[in-house]
């Protein structure tokens, strides 16, 4: 069996809480001090119900989808976009579903269509991702 095989039908669930360290971490790595995410009363003011957290800690649970949890670590991520629908706060639970949409054998890649849900069943992102896999 080809290892590009193992993506046909593949779909996951997978659980994310944005914690106060992911937070602190990503600020950190980011040097992003934008006062939409680090000042309560600024965010307030914008209509939001508090700090909105980085968008891009998102992407790091797609870093971690990918090298983690699909059923090769022979891969190698391409391509991803995102579209970000909702605000994600602090202590956010959230549900990545990750669904192959489409694979081409002759190059080896797949692509996936992926979104994020909070507890509210909200979809806070959505996009998509390509990913080449290595025989």
């Amino acid at each position: 069996m080809a290892k590009i095989d193992l993506f046909e039908n593949f779909e996951k669930n997978l659980s994310f809480e944005v914690t106060e360290n992911i937070y602190r971490a990503f600020q950190e790595c980011s040097s992003d001090m934008n006062p939409l995410h680090t000042d309560e009363e600024f965010a307030k003011g914008k209509g939001f119900e508090n700090c909105v957290m980085y968008g891009n800690i998102l992407n790091a649970f797609i870093s971690y989808a990918i090298g983690m949890e699909l059923p090769t670590p022979d891969v190698m991520l391409q391509l991803q976009d995102i579209q970000y629908k909702k605000p994600v706060y602090l202590n956010s639970k959230l549900i990545m579903n990750l669904k192959t949409e489409e694979i081409h054998e002759a190059v080896h890649v797949v692509v996936f269509t992926y979104k994020f849900t909070n507890e509210k069943g909200k979809i806070v992102a959505k996009g998509h991702i390509q990913i080449g896999v290595f025989e």
